[in-house]
């Protein structure tokens, strides 16, 4: 085949056809004693980290601080990155999904939580082993790697297998 036997395709069709991955970017958020910021989600049965998905064209820190500003009152700055999470396809969710978790710190013990009330039901600083058993056990993962990236400053990138 020469250069000239292949079919040229322009750059806007060429990316429509790529395949897409959803984004979702969440905070680990610890206390004075280390216990781990989790959330009730209403329309899940496991918890989680606070967060959720990255709008259009959003920076993924920056739907963090906005996630974490909606989902539980708290004005943080995301740090450093601590882990990747890519998980395929499952159920009705038809492409793959790309969770990003970042470092939001440390709150002190007088901080006020603020649930969004038409998402969550229920917040709690758990201890880490507590935490990990409460998240889907798919993902679950994610925090005791988030725990190793915060302590060795390197993050983690993790492939959830259904």
């Amino acid at each position: 085949m020469t250069m000239t036997d292949h079919a040229w395709v322009p750059p806007a069709e060429w990316y429509a056809s790529l395949p897409s991955v959803l984004v979702a970017a969440g905070g680990l958020i610890t206390d004075p004693s280390g216990n781990v910021l989790l959330v009730k989600p209403n329309y899940r049965e496991h918890w989680g980290f606070p967060g959720g998905m990255v709008d259009d064209g959003e920076p993924p820190h920056e739907a963090c601080a906005r996630e974490l500003s909606e989902e539980v009152g708290l004005s943080v700055t995301p740090g450093k990155l601590l882990v990747v999470g890519w998980t395929p396809p499952l159920g009705d969710r038809l492409r793959p999904m790309l969770y990003l978790l970042f470092d939001c710190g440390t709150v002190n013990g007088d901080a006020t939580v603020r649930l969004q009330a038409d998402e969550l039901d229920d917040y709690a600083f758990l201890p880490a082993e507590k935490a990990t058993a409460m998240i889907e056990p798919m993902v679950s993962s994610r925090l005791p790697a988030a725990l190793r990236a915060r302590e060795t400053g390197h993050a983690q990138y993790l492939v959830t297998a259904p």
